[in-house]
């Protein structure tokens, strides 16, 4: 009963110890430490921190910190937080602990959480910029008449399945929002942009 209740006070789930460790859990997958973030998951579960809590933060981390280095850390965190939905403690901890090490395992990129962080810093300084005449759906024959989708190029019917089209509001074209990030798997994402767009996002 001692030692349960010492455990309690030491990792207060409310406390500034609980939110130091998460924060310790959080940077040490994402600075590629297994070791350390098996650690901190250790000591969560030790603490009697809730399952789906520690699934939730997996989930996110592998969208904002590997992003597309690595799509499947996605997929494997998803899973994982599906899992331990219904199975609960004690077993939970082996699944958790197999997506913990993964996600610290796996190439980083923060790419995609900057880019929608620019796209909508990008929104509160334009506010709502009218989307171009040629992407604007047109369900009926007064739309059709207006001019709403003329002159859109299917990019199926293309070459490579590609038109170099402005799909951006006219005041803000040419701009780029996603940066792929250095690692083999972006890097690709990067090549295959370039070789589409040119010199158009910089790519």
């Amino acid at each position: 009963m001692e030692v349960a209740q010492q455990k309690t006070v030491l990792y207060d789930k409310k406390g500034e110890m609980h939110y130091d460790i998460v924060s310790a859990f959080i940077k040490s997958i994402r600075g590629s430490d297994p070791n350390a973030a098996v650690y901190y998951l250790a000591r969560m579960i030790e603490g009697g921190e809730e399952v789906k809590f520690i699934a939730r933060r997996l989930v996110i981390l592998a969208a904002e910190d590997i992003g597309n280095a690595n799509p499947t850390a996605l997929v494997m965190a998803t899973s994982a937080f599906q899992a331990v939905s219904f199975i609960g403690y004690p077993e939970s901890r082996i699944i958790l602990a197999q997506c913990v090490t993964y996600l610290a395992s796996s190439p980083k990129s923060n790419a995609s959480y900057n880019a929608i962080n620019e796209a909508q810093a990008e929104v509160g300084r334009t506010g709502d910029l009218p989307v171009p005449m040629a992407l604007r759906n047109a369900p009926t024959q007064w739309m059709k008449t207006e001019g709403f989708g003329k002159g859109y190029q299917y990019a199926h019917d293309h070459p490579g399945n590609f038109i170099s089209s402005e799909f951006l509001p006219a005041a803000i074209a040419g701009t780029k929002f996603y940066d792929p990030g250095n690692n083999p798997r972006e890097e690709e994402l990067r090549k295959q942009l370039r070789g589409k767009w040119k010199e158009k996002y910089g790519y």
